[in-house]
Order: structure tokens, then sequence, then C-alpha cells
């Protein structure tokens, strides 16, 4: 047996909260668009002239030489004796004729110091000495070490809740600000407070019930309805406060202005909810630098009751963990707990045959403008109202295949179960779509060929409205829902486009007539290849007045027809090209972010002619010295207007690991085309 322990086991060390106020007592000033605002330092906005190093150097060695010189000359007479006249006129004569040598030595030498320090100082600031030695000395040598601040008042501190106990919630603040000091608080726990305290000041919720729900939970009042805190693991920064996501660095390139060299990438709600598209080759970095991140900090988000996503990619493609999510919908595997309702959710049938029209047949739509998808909706229109008058539902896959195929048994059987009810005015549809079945060019036989890409054995069990399975409808974006949605690729290409056009589609839709437009609504669309039709550009447009935003990827702009790349750019407040873009997407990026003023430099080099001898003479001694010919440099400075990025820069002068992005707030603030690096 091993031996007794001497004395009882210790208590497992109390939680610390000092990360958590120092995070939260990190400054976050005001700033650009897209800088990362936790802890940031602002620069100015132009660039400082910083002077050539041997130039500098060199100039403080004359301004040392002179201070020398003109001492020398002062101390030995050369300048006569006038710099000591203050010593004899303001001297008293009994120091001046003292016989003690101390005295003597104390008022000439002394003076004579003075007068040193005086000619020092006026030729340092001359020579520059100050900048020698902050850019050289031990200044230069040592890293730069955060400043530390003491403790903010507590009328200013936010780790005391100063808003709380402005406001009469005494008893709320003392029970935060105790958990936020014992280390029981979280980024998210801060958020969602912050978020219900919103409520409050909105009239939304009362302060006794505020009040009442955080002195009984603490921080984990108003949870989310989940239950978690927090999810399962984080890969990138956030910051809570500010709503950011940090996504790299802009780099310290001179086609960066200044302002942004060397500051954090940060992007939240306000950026995105101009909406974003990316577009880079397989391998640029798209889901993992930018996608997963985004999807990542919204989900924190809506755990703290701020937001609602939907993440549409493929299976597989690494966009957080399922337990990150409160619903995931794995279409074509079995062991899903979701279905997907094909209809939105509406109950109009119009409605639906809009929706349904944009996913089978947007992207056989004119793109040009002023076109549209109304025959294929109205044909859905057709037989969606008369088959939800008579079943009291929509029709699933296979129901609605076999009426777009035209047969005569499921078209016989509505129509004689509409006969003699109070419905028979939708026989007329019926009859309508009858006429139009035997016209050639009919788009019925379009749609029924799409749906059929949905009636496979591997979405047998998908799509059903038969009320057996737990459909999910976009329409509950009116709460903070977390959403994957892991579409099928291998061998369902073409079923994976429909379905994300589909996607696309409700959510532009659902946004649309939220009643609290306070919650911010995104979608990210991990390769929106075939999603990206006229009527899903009009949709875009929309996202950004319901306080909703979409996030698209694409591998290049080939993959949008070419009348609708112009809009979509436009439409776009946030646009990233990646690193590998080919010219012709890089022309595409570089008219849609048009030229900007800039000032040239044109040098020439003119050789000098020697007329005497004595010149030729001098100008050969300087050819074998330095190898060139004697010229004179004229130097031309002049305003042009030249592209930010040219398309040629985007393709070939664009690291890896790099990308160009210029973004757009929902306030108007507009940051220019950055270099960024997103592996910093």
């Amino acid at each position: 047996m091993p031996p007794r322990p001497s004395a009882p086991p210790g208590m497992p060390p109390l939680p610390d909260g000092s990360a958590f106020l120092t995070w939260l007592r990190t400054p976050r000033p005001e700033a650009a668009p897209g800088v990362w605002r936790f802890g940031h330092r602002s620069r100015p906005q132009q660039e400082p002239e910083r002077t050539p190093g041997h130039q500098l150097i060199g100039g403080a060695l004359i301004a040392f030489l002179v201070a020398w010189l003109m001492w020398s000359l002062l101390s030995h007479g050369y300048l006569g004796s006038w710099w000591v006249l203050p010593v004899r006129l303001l001297a008293p004569d009994s120091w001046q004729n003292s016989d003690s040598a101390v005295a003597q030595a104390l008022l000439w030498d002394g003076y004579s110091v003075l007068i040193v320090v005086l000619l020092l100082i006026v030729v340092g600031r001359l020579g520059r000495w100050g900048e020698v030695w902050r850019r050289y000395g031990p200044p230069a040598w040592r890293p730069a070490l955060p400043v530390s601040e003491r403790p903010p008042a507590p009328d200013h501190d936010p780790a005391e809740f100063p808003h709380l106990r402005a406001a009469g919630a005494q008893e709320a603040a003392e029970r935060l600000a105790r958990e936020a000091k014992a280390g029981l608080m979280g980024d998210v726990d801060h958020a969602r407070i912050d978020r219900a305290w919103q409520g409050v000041r909105s009239g939304r919720h009362s302060l006794a019930t505020f009040t009442a729900a955080v002195v009984k939970d603490g921080s984990a009042a108003c949870a989310h309805p989940s239950g978690r805190r927090d999810l399962p693991v984080r890969q990138a920064r956030h910051d809570l406060v500010t709503g950011q996501v940090r996504l790299g660095a802009t780099a310290d390139d001179p086609r960066n202005p200044y302002h942004y060299r060397g500051t954090g990438l940060g992007l939240g709600p306000d950026l995105l909810g101009t909406s974003l598209l990316a577009v880079g080759p397989a391998g640029s970095g798209k889901t993992g630098t930018l996608v997963r991140p985004l999807a990542e900090s919204l989900c924190l988000h809506a755990l703290a009751g701020r937001a609602s996503v939907v993440v549409v990619g493929a299976a597989g493609a690494g966009l957080g963990p399922a337990e990150s999510y409160d619903v995931v919908i794995g279409i074509g595997r079995p062991d899903s707990a979701y279905d997907l309702d094909l209809y939105g959710g509406t109950t109009d049938p119009d409605e639906a045959a809009v929706i349904l029209a944009e996913a089978l047949a947007g992207d056989l739509a004119d793109p040009h403008p002023g076109s549209d998808s109304r025959r294929s909706t109205t044909v859905l229109a057709q037989l969606l109202g008369p088959f939800r008058a008579v079943h009291g539902r929509f029709p699933s896959v296979p129901e609605l295949r076999g009426l777009l195929d035209g047969g005569p048994g499921p078209l016989n059987a509505l129509r004689k179960a509409l006969t003699g009810t109070s419905h028979e005015s939708l026989l007329r549809e019926l009859d309508a779509r009858e006429r139009q079945m035997a016209h050639p060019g009919d788009v019925g036989s379009v749609l029924a060929d799409r749906i059929a890409l949905l009636d496979r054995p591997a979405f047998a069990s998908f799509f059903d409205t038969s009320g057996s399975t737990r459909p999910f409808s976009l329409k509950a974006l009116d709460h903070p829902v977390r959403v994957r949605i892991d579409l099928p690729q291998r061998g369902h290409a073409d079923a994976s486009r429909i379905l994300a056009r589909l996607v696309l589609a409700q959510f532009t839709a659902a946004v649309a007539v939220r009643e609290d437009r306070s919650l911010f609504a995104c979608l990210i669309l991990d390769d929106a290849t075939g999603a990206v039709t006229p009527e899903a550009v009009r949709g875009i447009q929309r996202l950004r007045s319901a306080n909703a935003g979409a996030v698209l990827t694409l591998r290049t702009l080939d993959d949008v027809p070419r009348p609708l790349r112009g809009p979509l750019l436009g439409t776009v407040g946030c646009r990233m090209a990646l690193s590998g873009l080919t010219p012709w997407d890089g022309q595409d990026f570089a008219e849609v972010w048009g030229k900007e003023w800039t000032e040239t430099r044109d040098v020439t080099d003119r050789q000098i002619i020697a007329e005497t001898p004595a010149g030729k003479a001098v100008h050969m001694v300087r050819r074998v010295i330095t190898g060139k010919a004697p010229t004179a440099r004229a130097v031309t400075v002049r305003q042009v207007e030249r592209e930010r990025w040219s398309a040629s820069e985007l393709a070939h002068a664009v690291p890896a690991g790099h990308a160009v992005l210029s973004l757009t707030s929902v306030r108007g603030e507009h940051a220019p085309p950055l270099l960024v690096d997103l592996r910093a």
C-alpha cells in the first residue's frame, strides 16, 4: 500500500480573471474600415519623410565637427573675447578678482561648460542627433514593450459596468463585476449581456426582468437557446466588443496607404452588411483563411444573440465542427437529423413558385438587364396552387416531377379532386398548363429535367412535405440560429448548384420580411458556382437595407455569365482578389476599383561636355574613378492617373497567401484596395 499522505489534498486554484479584465480594458479606438481596433495605435495619414541613413550620419558628424571647430576658435581667442562679456557684466567684482583658485575655477569653468552645452544643443538640433539616437542608439536595440497603463477609474472601468449602475441596475452590475474579476465571465458572456441590455434600452425588455435574470444567473443570464456559452474550438482571433475577427494584416507595401500599413485586418457585421465576394483559384485559401474564420465569428455572434448565420458548403470542406452549429443539414446523408424545406417555409403558392423557379431555372434566364424567369414561375404556380388547395401541402419532389412531366394521370387526378369543391376557379390554372404543354418550347419540360436531379435515391428521405421529418426553413432567421448545410458534391454537382441557388433565394426572401432587423443575418456560400443569377444579384442588392449580408466565393469570374460580372462586382461592397488570379479576372477587378491620381518622377541623365582642357582633364579623372561619364540629372514631377491595381499586377504581383481587398461599410465609409497578408 502507498504511504498515507501527511495532509489532505488541497483545493484547486480559483480561476483568474486578469486575462479577461486585460482584454476588456484594452483600448479600441475608432479607426478606418478594416483596421483591427483591439489595441490599435493610429498612424498619420501621410508617411513622414525619412532621411537616408548615410545622409543622417554624415550630417550628424559634420555638425559635431562644426561644434568642435567653433569651441576651438572661441577657447583660443581667435574670435575675440566677446563671448565672456556676460560674465564680466553680471558676475560681482569680488568673484572675478578673488584670490581663491576654487572660486575662479567654478566661475570660469562653469561658464565654459554652459557655453559648450548651448553650442551642442544648437548643433545637435541642426545635425538631428536625436533622430540618430532613436534610429541607431539603445532605443532601437530593444524590442518595443507595451506601455503599462494604470487601471481606469471606477466610473470609466468597463469591468465595473458603469452604464448599468447609472441606469439603476446596481445589483446586476455588482454581480457581473464579481464574476468578471473571478474569471467566471467570457467574451461571449459579456457580448450576450450587452445585447440584452440593448434590448432594455430599446424597450423590448424591462429593466426589472433584466436585473432579476442577471442577479439570479450572473454571467450565464439571457443564455442562447442551445445553452452554450462558447464554441468548442476557435481557430481565429475574435474581439466581440467591436464584433471583429482578425483575418491577417495589411502588408507594409508602398501601394497601401501609410495609415494602413502593418495594421491588423478585422472584419465585422459593419462590413459584411454590404456583402463580400472573394475570387481565387483552388488552394488560394478561400475556405481556410476567409470562410472558416467568418463562420466562426458569426457563430460567436449568434451565441451572443446578435446574429444568425447560414453556412453552405461541400461536405467535409472544413467549415467547423458540428458542435459549433445548432442545425446541421447533411443533404444526401442518411444520418442527417434535419431536412431542408424545399419551399422555404411559406404557405403562399406564388411565393413558393418564385423561390423554386429561381432554384431550378434561374441560371437559364437571360442574364441581360431587364430579363427575368417569369415563365418558370408561372408554370410552377399553375401546379402548386391547385395541389395545395387539394392536399393542404405542397407536392414532394416525385409528385412535382410527375406534374411537370405532363402525364395524364397526375393532372387528371388533380382535376378530379378540384371538381365540385370551392376551388373550382383553380381549374383554369390546370387548363392553361395543359394548353402550354402542347406548344413547342414549353419550359415545363426543362423544369421536369431539373427537378429530376433531386429525384434520386440519395435524396429519397429529403425534401419531405408530409410532416414525417424535421424540415428546416430559413424563416427561423428571426432567431440567433447557427446553421450549416452540407451539399452533396461527389456525383451530384448539378444538384448541389440547384440547392445553392435554392438556399440563396430562400435567404434573400426570408431576411426581407423579418420583424426584428436588429439581428444581423448572414449567408456564407462557399463556392457560389452556378448560384449567381440575375435574380440573385437583385436579391443581394436588397440585403443591406435588411441588416443582412452574403459572403460568396468563386474560383474564377468565368463561373459567372459575362453580363452579370459587372453588376455583381458593383453590388457587393467588399471585393477580394486572392493570389493566383488570371489576368482576365484581374481586368474586371481593375475596372471596378478604378483609377487614382499619383505623383510620378521622370529622371533624365544628360552627359556633360567639357569645353576647356582643365574640364576635360577633370572629366577624365572622374571617369577613371567612377567608371561612368559625368552627367547632370534632371527630375520632372507630374500628376498622372493610373489604375489602383492593374490586371497584370493582380495576376503576377500578389504573393502566395496574400490578397487584394477593398472594403465598404454600411455607413458608406470606403477603404481602397489593400494588399493583405492572410497568414500574418
